[in-house]
């Protein structure tokens, strides 16, 4: 199966252009067709000779990622449900909050790596995302945000970002290229689980910002709840984080899904704070939401709040992210294609 077009990257182009032998500056005006407007068919590229379309059309796929389905929740959040060329679906969210909307993005049809209380685990690793299945996921939303800007863009959605990296890494020079999306990386942020190598890579390689789900501060604990850890355990990832090269005064951001009698405990707090010890950071914890299947129930509200206190009062930045679109099963940890 020919490479899709829409995952070339400008050198890509260029060489290809030459190889064909078209004038240089058609890879700009392919990429500004690619990247910098709505998923245009190759045929409607107007201003490129018909010449180079037809090439395009010989030489690569050119099929654009569509929605399916769109679900409004009632708090406005709204989830796409993206059909992809082999019939699989990936799902992609607007969460909108305050002065911020934020696109919660994909990078896997499913997910390998076995998270004990996240729906889209349960689907096993269907396949890796293309860079330009990422990056339409991006293109399809911004057409539908009512004409406010998206502010942010999180690998938060359907998979494990880090399992699918060399992709990503093409899918985020294209989001950030002043000749791609020109979004600046700062406004982008990678959710991991904790793959090791590839957290210490991704933060060389590229500026993004960078959170951990981590969700137990015992290694015992966390081999039941994500695999992962076995392979990588918390000792490890620790270290990890410790040497990561962040900018002065930036911390390192972790996720804490708060799961009733598992890991709300007061202990759990204090374990937390033994584990961050000499490390700034910044926890965000995750009330759990719920989906068909599922073993484990939320941390009461005021459960999560006497949680975050303890931390506070030993001195973790601490915060409670507020869950939406949970009507419409679109809230962290509940994408599955549901329904499809």
């Amino acid at each position: 199966m020919p490479r899709n077009i829409r995952s070339l990257l400008l050198d890509d182009l260029r060489e290809w252009i030459d190889a064909r032998g078209f004038e240089s500056y058609r890879a700009s005006q392919l990429a500004g067709w690619l990247y910098n407007r709505d998923l245009t068919a190759v045929e409607d590229m107007h201003n490129l000779p018909a010449a180079l379309r037809e090439a395009v059309s010989e030489d690569f796929g050119t099929s654009a990622p569509a929605i399916v389905r769109e679900s409004v929740s009632a708090d406005g959040t709204v989830k796409f449900l993206i059909g992809l060329d082999d019939d699989k679906v990936v799902e992609s969210v607007l969460i909108p909050r305050d002065e911020r909307l934020t696109l919660c993005i994909s990078s896997q049809a499913g997910c390998s790596l076995g998270c004990d209380f996240c729906a889209t685990a349960q689907l096993g690793l269907l396949r890796n995302l293309e860079p330009f299945e990422i990056v339409a996921q991006v293109l399809l939303a911004r057409p539908r945000t009512g004409g406010h800007p998206i502010t942010n863009y999180v690998f938060m959605g359907m998979g494990e970002p880090l399992a699918n990296y060399d992709r990503l890494l093409s899918a985020i020079e294209i989001m950030t290229a002043r000749w791609g999306l020109g979004i600046s990386p700062r406004r982008i942020t990678v959710s991991t689980v904790g793959l090791v190598p590839q957290l210490e890579r991704l933060v060389k390689e590229s500026s993004v910002n960078i959170a951990v789900s981590l969700t137990a501060a015992s290694d015992e604990l966390r081999d039941k709840l994500m695999p992962v850890n076995r392979k990588y355990p918390l000792d490890r990832l620790m270290a990890a984080c410790r040497r990561l090269d962040l900018p002065r005064r930036k911390r390192v951001t972790f996720e804490y899904v708060m799961l009733a009698g598992i890991n709300d405990r007061d202990r759990d707090a204090d374990d937390l704070v033994r584990l961050f010890s000499g490390l700034a950071v910044k926890l965000n914890l995750i009330p759990f939401n719920a989906f068909p299947g599922s073993s484990y129930e939320p941390s009461p509200q005021d459960r999560i709040e006497e949680f975050r206190n303890r931390l506070l009062s030993r001195g973790v930045h601490t915060t409670i992210r507020i869950s939406r679109g949970r009507d419409i099963d679109a809230a962290c940890g509940q994408l599955a294609a549901a329904g499809h």
